[in-house]
């Protein structure tokens, strides 16, 4: 073998391991690159996931467990992370000597509850939230309409009254999980008074609405169930 054949070939080796090394440095590469969008492609989905929450259309009701279930299979839980703790009050079936008709609505704000009359001597008691103090009344009507994922519109007044407050209200939130009205609604009569849902549940007990009779999201999606329209209902004091 001469100098120049044996330069020759030691430049080939040469040649030939810097190829593979620049080969296995690009699948380096290209292995750091596929992690990383698979990476993205997780994060995305995860995304996705998070933001259904906010459209109520995606959501699933669960009629066994009487509940409303997030596409990820997660519970319905609109407040934030820093909301108060709370236990829920159950509703419950109880013993019930007043006079009122089967599928009668009475609602006792000073008990805080609502009593959905089943006959027999028998009623559903809910735990509610009532007007605060200035915003309680009471009479009679009926159920003029109900509503899955309802709409809120403030009344003018209560728009006013709150920005007189330094707090300003939208003209209209879009019904979902964050709607101050919840999952469902009943509308008394003509009046502004619902019967709804809420997105605060720790308020449901308490006396702090502008009138409206508050429930958690599992209990007024149980009675919606079981009321029709044209129901009547009694508020007292």
């Amino acid at each position: 073998m001469t100098k120049g054949n044996g330069r020759h070939r030691l430049c080939n080796r040469e040649i030939r391991s810097g190829i593979a090394a620049q080969r296995r440095a690009g699948w380096r590469w290209l292995t750091v690159l596929t992690m990383a969008l698979s990476i993205l492609v997780v994060a995305e989905d995860s995304s996705a996931q998070s933001d259904a929450r906010y459209n109520p259309r995606t959501w699933a009701y669960d009629p066994a467990e009487r509940t409303v279930i997030a596409p990820s299979g997660e519970r319905l839980a609109a407040e934030p992370s820093n909301a108060p703790a709370h236990v829920p009050l159950p509703r419950e079936n109880v013993a019930f000597a007043e006079p009122y008709a089967k599928g009668t609505i009475l609602i006792d704000t000073s008990e805080r509850r609502l009593y959905h009359v089943l006959g027999e001597g028998r009623a559903l008691r809910y735990a509610i939230g009532v007007g605060k103090e200035g915003f309680n009344w009471s009479g009679r009507d009926r159920v003029s309409a109900k509503r899955e994922w309802p709409d809120w519109r403030p009344p003018a007044e209560m728009r006013q009254r709150e920005s007189a407050k330094g707090r300003s209200l939208p003209a209209y939130v879009p019904g979902g999980p964050n709607n101050p009205l919840g999952a469902r609604a009943l509308y008394i009569g003509a009046t502004l008074y619902r019967i709804h849902g809420t997105n605060q549940p720790w308020t449901v007990g308490t006396a702090n609405s502008s009138g409206c009779i508050r429930m958690t999201n599992d209990d007024v999606i149980d009675l919606y169930d079981q009321v029709a329209i044209g129901a009547e209902v009694i508020v007292r004091r």
